[in-house]
């Protein structure tokens, strides 16, 4: 005689299916929040250029305020337009910084003391050392405090992050003061942040110093006109790309 226990079957699971259910609703979740963003995105997007085309037919500038709209790069003839909400929820417009600085500036950028032009980082407006240093030293001239207060009055306007890049030429230097290029570069991008912050009161946060020395020149140093241009302090005004690519606190 056959003796056993019969195997007693389990009871079927009738809420497998809420496992499924649960993988579908957060994948739909997250679709619904990626099309979201991104119809809010395009959302400014498309007011940016309408805004922009609006002001550009008044001025017969549409080109320029278009591709700058579109990322674009020109000069301080064709303006680009870099806009976003800053630290502190200003609203910096960097092609409106330009024009503005254009404008008071003429001079300066006519005697080649000053330039200015919109990049990929944001807006650069390069002071001569010739126009605002002694040779050697890192001092700025009584003569060219006007150019930088209308500077800096601009950036008080804008949220945006702010360097102090210091340039020097190939020919090397060593001074009581200054051992190296790279030392008198950074001094020089000090001397400009000291009279933003404290003369001109530009929040210590928005700003950084660098100094380059000789290693990004611009012009060609076997020439004295190169080595002139190459002798600088950049003031570079972030856009929003150049900003997410900075350490932040």
């Amino acid at each position: 005689m056959r003796s056993g226990r019969r195997r007693v079957p389990e009871p079927e699971n009738h809420e497998r299916w809420l496992v499924s259910y649960a993988d579908f609703i957060t994948l739909l979740f997250a679709f619904f929040v990626v099309m979201f963003a991104s119809s809010q995105a395009d959302k400014g997007r498309q007011e940016m250029i309408s805004d922009s085309v609006k002001r550009a037919l008044e001025k017969d500038e549409l080109v320029a305020k278009i591709v700058g709209i579109l990322g674009g790069s020109v000069d301080h003839k064709g303006v680009g337009n870099a806009q976003w909400r800053g630290p502190g929820g200003s609203q910096a417009n960097l092609q409106t910084a330009l024009e503005k600085l254009v404008n008071e500036l003429k001079q300066e950028i006519k005697s080649g003391s000053i330039q200015m032009q919109l990049t990929d980082r944001g807006l650069v407006v390069s002071l001569r050392q010739a126009a605002f240093f002694p040779v050697g030293d890192d001092g700025v001239y009584e003569t060219a405090l006007p150019a930088i207060e209308r500077v800096a009055d601009t950036l008080s306007d804008l949220g945006n992050p702010i360097r102090l890049e210091g340039h020097t030429d190939a020919v090397p230097i060593q001074t009581a003061r200054f051992r190296s290029n790279w030392d008198l570069s950074a001094a020089r991008a000090i001397s400009v942040m000291a009279l933003l912050d404290e003369r001109y009161h530009i929040a210590r946060g928005r700003m950084a110093v660098m100094g380059y020395a000789d290693t990004m020149p611009i012009a060609d140093n076997e020439t004295e006109q190169g080595r002139e241009q190459n002798r600088r302090v950049d003031i570079v005004v972030l856009n929003e790309a150049a900003a997410r690519l900075e350490p932040h606190r």
